[in-house]
Parts: C-alpha cells; structure tokens; sequence
C-alpha cells in the first residue's frame, strides 16, 4: 500500500474527461480524469444535494473517499473546508490523474493512497467523521465495505453511498436517513449510530 501526500506534476497526456467542483474555495475548478472501468464521477446535481444534506457539518471534518475514482467527491469536500482528505484507489492510470488534480489544486490537506479500499480498511489506524462510499456498478462490494466500516468511523459518522440496488436492501444494519435517485443510480446517507457503540 502506497502513501502519499499530495504533490506530483501533471501527466502530458492529455485527459479528456472532466468534472467542476461545485462549492467552496475551489469552485469552478476543474478535474480531469481518464478513461478507466467503473469511473463513473458522481454528477453535480447528486454531489449539490449531498452536499445540501451534509451541509456545513463537513468544514473541519476527517475525510474518506474509498472509491476515489475522479476525486470529486473528496476534492469537493476539501474545498468546503474539511479538515482531512484521504481519497483511496487502486487503478494506476486513475491514481496518477488524482495525482495531477491535487497538485494544480495545491490541495494541501489531501492524502493520496494507492490501495485496494479493504486492504485499506483492514489495515487502517485513522478515524473519519465522513465517508463515500462509490464504488464501481457491478463490483459488488458495498455490503463487504460496510461490514469493515465501523473500525474506522468517529463517533456520529455519516456515509454517503451510490449504487445501482435499492439502498434499504444493502444498509439494513444502518439506519438510512436520506435518500435519494438520479437515473439508475440510487444514493443515501446512513449513520452508524446503531452500530456497537459508534
């Protein structure tokens, strides 16, 4: 498992694909990333309404992004303010284009990581207030993910999830307070409130 703090150049190849961050510091701004299977960024409306849900409760808060994907999602976050961003993947190509949005963001506050999202969980020694949870349609990972969740989350966490299942489905030991459905793409916020303790 790779770690890294957010400083590289940009790659010369030139990345088709892009995405705007949508509020704070950064907004605007544009991300770029490559082609890769199962990089589907979350769309600015879905990232406007969680954003809405999770409101200002994000600004000083620890960060986790298990399918980073383009980075949307944990560079939106570090631009509202949150304390701590650690975004995790695991496809080199998509790894190095984060790479090169942190460092024209001059996203100080970023950690990259070049990881599976179990490993990193099984092995993880942080706590996060926020996670998101994205993961590639079909891979059929989110309930595995939401079993090793709970090691890392901080008292009254909330995780934010998209998938193509009907939600109640996949967070029955969850309590699902927001929801929401764009397209085929069903999306939540649950919190782990319920859970032994967290």
């Amino acid at each position: 498992m790779k770690k890294t703090r957010a400083q590289t150049s940009a790659p010369k190849k030139f990345l088709r694909n892009r995405v705007r961050i949508i509020g704070g510091a950064w907004r605007s701004r544009i991300i770029e990333f490559p082609d890769a299977p199962g990089l589907r960024p979350t769309a600015d409306r879905v990232r406007e309404t969680l954003f809405n849900w999770i409101g200002p409760s994000v600004e000083g808060k620890r960060c986790l992004d298990l399918f980073a994907g383009s980075g949307a999602l944990g560079f939106e976050a570090s631009s509202r303010k949150a304390d701590h961003v650690v975004l995790i993947d695991s496809q080199r190509p998509v790894y190095a284009a984060l790479q090169a949005n942190a460092a024209r963001l001059d996203a100080r506050d970023v950690t990259l990581v070049y990881a599976d999202a179990r490993q990193y969980l099984r092995s993880c020694k942080e706590v996060f207030d926020v996670v998101f949870l994205d993961p590639p349609f079909g891979a059929n990972t989110l309930k595995e993910i939401l079993n090793l969740l709970p090691a890392v989350l901080a008292e009254g966490a909330v995780v934010y999830l998209e998938s193509e299942d009907d939600l109640e489905d996949i967070t029955s030991s969850w309590r699902l307070i927001k929801s929401g459905k764009a397209g085929m793409v069903k999306f939540g916020l649950v919190t782990a409130t319920d859970l032994g303790g967290n």
